[in-house]
């Protein structure tokens, strides 16, 4: 399942923006926003932070035929380096509701997703609940881990380090369509969240 790639316990420096001038960017097409995400088939758009990364296509090369298909997958940092800070990122997924038999609500998605959060070393934190998003009604669900940090080549256990992750569920389509957020605070999940916007989905 794609979420398996987005609940590993990455931690991430926050180093100062080098000096150098950074490359210039290609003239963006009239009306076009590059840090805006949109999806037609789903209704949806997301704001993309300035300066994140965006790992889309790395990710869609494990896509297999007819399974979960990865659409965004940004991260605050490159998911590759470590560090003593949590590396927020944002992956939105979809799959087919038909890979789970009875199947009928975004409710019955619960169960699976619970059930890898838990296997990544997650716990749920306070029971799911539905959430209205403008136009769309999805179900949220929360989960924790608490993080070791590699400190001078000596790897403690440090409370206040929390992984929060908030999945939200959308089945629309017969798909499932999943909203993954990870950051190290609510505050900074709220603000990833603020980024998520509904609108008409594209006719079949």
């Amino acid at each position: 399942m794609v979420l398996s790639l987005t609940l590993t316990g990455q931690a991430q420096h926050k180093t100062a923006p080098a000096a150098a001038t950074p490359p210039a960017k290609p003239p963006a097409a009239r009306n076009e926003d590059p840090q805006l995400y949109r999806n037609a088939t789903f209704g949806f758009r997301f704001q993309i932070p300035y300066g994140w990364v965006d790992r889309t296509k790395e990710m869609q090369e494990g896509n297999e035929a007819g399974k979960a298909e990865v659409l965004l997958a940004i991260f605050e940092r490159p998911p590759q380096a470590t560090g003593d800070t949590i590396n927020s990122a944002v992956v939105i997924a979809s799959e087919s509701a038909a890979s789970y038999p009875g199947l009928k609500r975004a409710e019955d998605y619960l169960g699976p997703l619970t059930e890898l959060a838990t296997s990544k070393g997650f716990k749920p934190e306070g029971e799911p609940y539905a959430l209205q998003v403008e136009s769309r009604q999805l179900l949220r669900a929360d989960f924790t881990k608490p993080l070791s940090v590699k400190t001078s080549s000596v790897e403690t256990s440090n409370d206040k380090l929390t992984m929060r992750q908030c999945t939200l569920v959308l089945l629309a389509k017969g798909e499932i369509v999943s909203f993954t957020f990870i950051a190290g605070t609510e505050d900074e999940l709220d603000d990833l969240m603020d980024g998520l916007h509904f609108g008409p989905a594209k006719s079949p």
